[in-house]
């Protein structure tokens, strides 16, 4: 499998292997995601833009083994680095910053499959951009009993004065953010975070539970408060999926169209295709867009 080198905005990007199988069940190839990904840029790199990533990668496809990864080593000179400090390590952590096509190919060449970005903008590593609940449904129930809870969610959010924007995990569940852009720290966050979700679980104890206790989940939506954290990442909107044998991705919806694939069924709604994905952003913009810019403070 030979490499080649391909010009993107004037940077030099090495690809290899481009026709290794990442999706077996669906023949997509290393091609295919470099594609894909060269195609989602324009809408996927603002929310890359400043962050430090934390590379997920599957050098041999999503059957292989993967593992994450948070040191930027190897990258050529124009691919940014965020140190971050960490007290576990007492030194810093050199992040990626993938903060161009060019940039996000390379990655993917080294089989960055899903991009996760933090939840804070470098250099100020210390305050959240936004607050994110991740809706993780147990076995036997599924992503139509998610997208029911972040419904709900959605209202009481709504009641003290917050707006949120929904989107599909690309896995089995629903992300729920809440855009802040304001002054804020990760300890508030995290705490609002975790008062809202005991507050659900409590209302909704058949359906809701805000421990990560697997033996608690069977049959519920866990409300996982505990992402809203300086050195957690939580998958960009539009990054491709890795849970599946086939390409799902982690794509932003409207609300109305959580509450029609709730009303109907159609789980389908919930897990879109790399190709679905460039049609509505084609057809739609960018829905997600509000999360980047709208101040809000929590209450």
């Amino acid at each position: 499998m030979a490499a080649t080198e391909v010009d993107v905005d004037g940077r030099r990007v090495r690809l290899s292997s481009l026709e290794r199988v990442l999706y077996p069940e669906a023949g997509f190839t290393k091609a295919h995601a470099l594609d894909y990904y060269a195609r989602i840029a324009p809408v996927l790199l603002p929310y890359l833009h400043g962050r430090p990533m934390t590379l997920k990668r599957y050098p041999e496809g999503v059957n292989g083994p993967h593992f994450y990864d948070k040191h930027c080593t190897g990258a050529p000179p124009w691919v940014d680095v965020a140190p971050v400090w960490s007290e576990r390590q007492g030194a810093d952590i050199k992040f990626c910053k993938l903060e161009d096509t060019a940039s996000v190919l390379w990655s993917v060449n080294r089989g960055n499959l899903e991009m996760h970005p933090l939840l804070s903008v470098a250099p100020d590593h210390e305050t959240p951009t936004t607050l994110v609940f991740d809706l993780d449904p147990g076995v036997p129930a599924g992503p139509l009993d998610a997208a029911r809870i972040a419904l709900v969610l959605r209202d009481m959010l709504a009641g003290v004065g917050l707006e949120s924007w929904v989107k599909a995990s690309g896995g089995v569940g629903v992300q729920v953010y809440v855009p802040l852009n304001t002054s804020v720290s990760f300890a508030e966050t995290k705490a609002f975070a975790r008062r809202v979700a005991e507050l659900l679980a409590a209302r909704l104890p058949d359906r809701v539970v805000a421990r990560a206790d697997k033996a608690l989940r069977r049959g519920k939506v866990l409300v996982d408060w505990g992402q809203n954290d300086r050195h957690k990442s939580t998958v960009a909107a539009y990054s491709l999926r890795a849970k599946r044998a086939w390409p799902t991705v982690s794509a932003p919806l409207e609300w109305d169209e959580l509450a029609e694939a709730v009303a109907s069924g159609d789980e389908d709604a919930l897990l879109l295709s790399p190709a679905a994905a460039l049609e509505r952003v084609a057809a739609r913009g960018d829905v997600f867009a509000p999360v980047l810019t709208l101040q809000q403070r929590l209450p």
